[in-house]
């Protein structure tokens, strides 16, 4: 791709999902690409966040086996005390697949002619250029200035932090330190209730951690379906885990032994650790945003439209330093849009209802498109059906006693608008739904194509089929 009859010169600063996936389209369409990169290829997605989280979720889903394994029968089965469980292995394997996630990575972008830059990038304006330039600090303190044609913001963000809970990577953590801790802590307090709290709390507590789960609000994950969210919340508690809604925690401190937590009405909570996810900050304040004109939101997050444009010509901004639905798949998408929109080839802009999503948690939560919210509040017309799963006869003989699944349709197209499963594996089961809703099915058309019987996702083919409404011909008066 030619730049004013040049080749067009792409500075990236940022190298996770947003970033090395934008590097791949522009390289495709013939671009120079730059990457500025200062954590390591792959970002928090790949290094501290979901696959890290998402190893440990797998690691804690084979120690809980051991209890199915029980109730179906086998014995010389037990459930799995703390101490049976090598956190530092675990954390060890956890690290080094992250690690070599990276890698992989890094060799992909090389091949491919992208160049890599160590350091931390900002922006530089300058006169009569159409796109700032970057400036790169490098890891020795020396500082070089790249000029660009096109520049993409995707520099993440990073855990919040309270300031009457700092965390010391010991007793007092953030999601990205506990892959230093060698063994399960005794009696875990997560603070936070949203994605990420209510993973590590499931995941932690399958391991064999006493886990006591703070919710701000009225129920865990608030943000997911309201049916979902009672299902994990009903397994939690039978498990054994202690869920206080309502309680806002104002503070942490370490003691000899482990860690307090004060809650706003007084009460105290003792534990061994305490894990603090309350949320993400964007990592944009030492990008040089208001001196180039790039605009953010009062929360710091970089304001970008569909195609991933900010408000200075030439400057596009994907992943979560955007605010936009913080998901790995959103970011890498959001970056392949910039380029294809920057580089002049046909483009789609960014359509969030098209977005599937999952909270790993035991049992997982996957949905797509519209929410259980959006027709309660009649901001969707449209009807839904919702099947457990205990009565499909695969989940019998897996003995999964909770989940369901649940399909949002227009009144009258009977179009698939929305879907939401519960269960195992429902990251799996959601693409069904997921391309139902994409590709604008009705529900007949999703239930018309053969299930494998017995199987899970033989429930998403039933729960369209009670969809079905038959067209009555009125009768022809004589």
């Amino acid at each position: 791709m030619r730049h004013n009859g040049a080749v067009t010169n792409v500075v990236i600063i940022g190298g996770g999902p947003g970033g090395y996936e934008a590097a791949l389209v522009a390289t495709q369409l013939g671009a120079q690409v730059t990457i500025v990169d200062r954590d390591g290829l792959g970002g928090s997605a790949v290094l501290t966040d979901c696959v890290p989280s998402k190893t440990l979720i797998a690691s804690a889903t084979f120690a809980a086996s051991s209890e199915l394994s029980t109730r179906l029968g086998l014995s010389g089965s037990h459930t799995p005390r703390r101490s049976d469980v090598d956190l530092g292995r675990i954390n060890e394997r956890i690290k080094s697949l992250a690690t070599a996630q990276s890698r992989d990575i890094h060799d992909r972008l090389t091949r491919d002619g992208v160049l890599l830059v160590r350091g931390t990038g900002r922006l530089i304006p300058a006169s009569g250029a159409t796109a700032p330039s970057v400036l790169v600090t490098n890891e020795d303190g020396g500082e070089q200035l790249i000029e660009a044609d096109v520049v993409l913001l995707a520099t993440g963000a990073r855990p919040r932090v309270l300031p009457t809970a700092k965390p010391d990577g010991f007793r007092i953590l953030t999601w990205e330190q506990v892959y230093e801790l060698e063994e399960v802590p005794e009696s875990l307090i997560v603070v936070g209730s949203g994605v990420t709290g209510a993973e590590f709390a499931s995941a932690y507590q399958s391991l064999g951690s006493a886990v006591t789960l703070v919710s701000s609000r009225d129920r865990v994950l608030p943000g997911e379906d309201s049916d979902a969210a009672a299902v994990v919340e009903q397994v939690f508690s039978e498990r054994g885990m202690t869920v206080l809604n309502e309680s806002r925690a104002t503070g942490a401190r370490r003691t000899d032994t482990g860690v307090v937590v004060t809650l706003s009405d007084g009460r105290e909570i003792v534990g061994s650790h305490v894990l603090v996810a309350v949320g993400s900050l964007p990592n944009t304040d030492s990008l040089g945003l208001a001196a180039a004109g790039v605009s953010v939101d009062e929360g710091g997050f970089v304001t970008v439209d569909r195609v991933s444009r900010t408000s200075m010509r030439d400057v596009y901004a994907a992943g979560d330093c955007t605010g936009v639905n913080m998901l790995a798949s959103v970011a890498a998408m959001q970056g392949r849009i910039a380029m294809w929109h920057a580089l002049g080839d046909s483009v789609h802009p960014l359509d969030l209802d098209t977005v599937s999503s999952t909270v790993f948690t035991d049992p997982e939560i996957a949905t797509v498109g519209v929410s259980q919210h959006d027709v309660d509040s009649q901001h969707i017309r449209a009807e839904s059906v919702m099947l457990p799963l205990s009565t499909n006869a695969r989940a019998k003989m897996q003995s999964i006693e909770h989940g369901f699944v649940k399909i949002f349709c227009r009144r009258s197209s009977r179009i698939v608008i929305g879907g939401v499963v519960v269960g195992p594996h429902a990251s799996e089961l959601i693409h069904s739904l997921a391309l139902a809703v994409d590709a604008r099915l009705t529900v007949d058309q999703l239930s018309s194509a053969f299930t494998v019987y017995p199987s899970l996702s033989g429930s998403v083919a039933e729960a369209a089929r009670r969809l079905h409404a038959a067209e009555v011909t009125p009768t022809e008066s004589t």
